[in-house]
């Protein structure tokens, strides 16, 4: 792991100020929050989670989602993500986690009925998401981008300026948060890696040196990607933004 891989990594694991009861929580974003605190506690790698939350946005895509349990289609996802990944999970690990996570403080399954229903639906579910996806599961995650957009800014500002502000995990959460939300699929992996650093310079209020705001030309992400036009980052930053309004606990 190099020094800038290691400044994209949150320094701890981040508290949970309270419990999401997801069988009473309706509305946008909690069956990805379910597949994120899932994950976290199997422990898995970040590129490993990022990768089921894609599959499962992409899955939910190509269908109805009245049609499926969301909760039990995002532990299918966490499962194939471990093997697309090569991070391999157990099935019996994402049973008692998502059993778990699902019925709060409640003991493991016990190899009963309930257990085989659940292992089984999780393994049919899984078929399903790479038949519904046409066995396509490749992923090209933001991340690399962001790596390499960040090993290139380091350069730009000096690395006394650079280490100023915490950018690179602040971008690096803004992206990993982004992946709750189902737009992330609706853009281009560069593209989204640019906007969250984008917005992380904004929170720090940060100018990147010897660029402007007067043209296309002059703005600094266009020595990346030519192609990213000025409304096309404000729109994405936007999609961003929306992540944390309806991400909010259904506590009623």
């Amino acid at each position: 792991m190099d020094i800038m891989q290691s400044q994209m990594m949150p320094e701890k694991i981040p508290v949970i100020t309270y419990v999401t009861d997801y069988k009473k929580s309706n509305g946008k974003g909690f069956a990805a929050r379910f597949l994120f605190e899932c994950a976290m506690k199997l422990e898995m790698k970040p590129l490993t989670s990022a990768t089921a939350a894609i599959l499962f946005h992409r899955f939910f895509s190509e269908v109805d989602p009245a049609d499926y349990d969301e909760y039990m289609i995002a532990a299918s996802c966490l499962y194939l993500a471990g093997k697309v990944k090569d991070d391999p999970i157990k099935i019996r690990d994402v049973i008692n986690v998502a059993y778990g996570t699902m019925n709060r403080n409640s003991a493991p399954l016990e190899l009963n009925d309930e257990y085989w229903t659940m292992r089984d639906s999780i393994v049919q579910a899984e078929l399903l998401i790479t038949r519904i996806l046409k066995f396509d599961l490749s992923t090209v995650h933001s991340h690399k981008y962001l790596l390499y957009y960040m090993k290139t800014l380091v350069e730009w500002f000096g690395q006394k300026l650079w280490s100023e502000f915490p950018i690179p995990k602040t971008s690096a959460a803004f992206l990993q948060d982004f992946h709750h939300n189902p737009a992330i699929i609706d853009y281009k992996p560069s593209h989204v890696a640019i906007c969250c650093l984008s917005l992380a310079f904004q929170v720090y209020g940060v100018n990147v040196p010897l660029t402007g705001e007067v043209s296309e030309d002059g703005l600094w992400y266009s020595v990346f990607a030519k192609d990213l036009t000025k409304d096309l980052h404000w729109e994405i930053v936007q999609k961003i933004m929306e992540t944390y309004d309806y991400e909010k606990d259904d506590s009623n």
